[in-house]
């Protein structure tokens, strides 16, 4: 099938804001972002229903299903998975796991420069990601990482091009730099969006990069806080 009559559903609920996408190739027929601060288990499943109602579409003449798979909010991610791989289940459909940070990226691909996702990480961290911009297309310069606002506020200071913040994080590691100077960027482009999300699986399923619905899984760069102090009380069980 020719890549511009690929009907893609897609979203991310990884952090606060949530956005459902339905794309035929790169036209985008639909997309609902909701930021009202409701858990995304009441308002994601009726917002994939939505949009495709919007498209004049059912689930079942979608060709390819994807989410952003992490990192971000641990219950975010879990639910946005669970709820494509609940759509998806069944129909032999390829499915694309997309990182958020690579998603967020996207949304600055028009741009010159580097672009620069954080998400909050809490403990003065954010998750992270470099990204190269230049003639609408993202050049990945690390991994999705952990990292101190302030390790990386001197990873930057001397980039010598101009330094595109975006994601949850923006407020946070903006007024937490204290070398590295940062452009302004439209509050629309700061945050999740299901459009970011299909483009770049559509590119993943031209690369064969897909999975089955039960090969989806959540990927978290760093394990939860309830998964951190099981641990930590094991390890004190040890040592009495």
């Amino acid at each position: 099938m020719n890549s511009s009559e690929i009907k893609i559903l897609a979203l991310d609920s990884t952090a606060e804001v949530s956005s459902v996408a339905i794309c035929k190739g790169e036209r985008l027929l639909s997309e609902i972002t909701v930021n009202t601060g409701n858990t995304h288990s009441e308002t994601l499943l009726p917002a994939v229903e939505q949009a495709l109602r919007m498209a004049e579409l059912t689930v079942n003449d979608i060709d390819l299903f994807a989410c952003s798979t992490g990192p971000g909010s641990f219950t975010g991610v879990r639910i946005g998975v669970a709820t494509v791989k609940g759509v998806a289940y069944g129909k032999n459909k390829p499915c694309v796991s997309v990182s958020t940070l690579e998603a967020l990226a996207y949304n600055l691909s028009g741009y010159k420069g580097i672009a620069c996702p954080v998400m909050n990480a809490r403990r003065s961290q954010v998750y992270n990601a470099l990204f190269e911009c230049e003639s609408g297309k993202l050049t990945r310069l690390c991994p999705d990482r952990a990292i101190a606002i302030s390790e990386l506020d001197e990873e930057l200071r001397s980039a010598g091009k101009p330094i595109y913040l975006c994601g949850d994080g923006y407020e946070m590691t903006e007024k937490g730099f204290k070398e590295t100077d940062t452009e302004y960027v439209p509050v629309r482009q700061r945050y999740q969006s299901g459009y970011s999300v299909a483009q770049i699986a559509l590119k993943k399923l031209e690369n064969n990069e897909t999975l089955s619905d039960t090969e989806l899984v959540p990927i978290y760069l760093r394990p939860s806080q309830a998964e951190r102090e099981r641990q930590a009380k094991l390890d004190a069980e040890k040592t009495e």
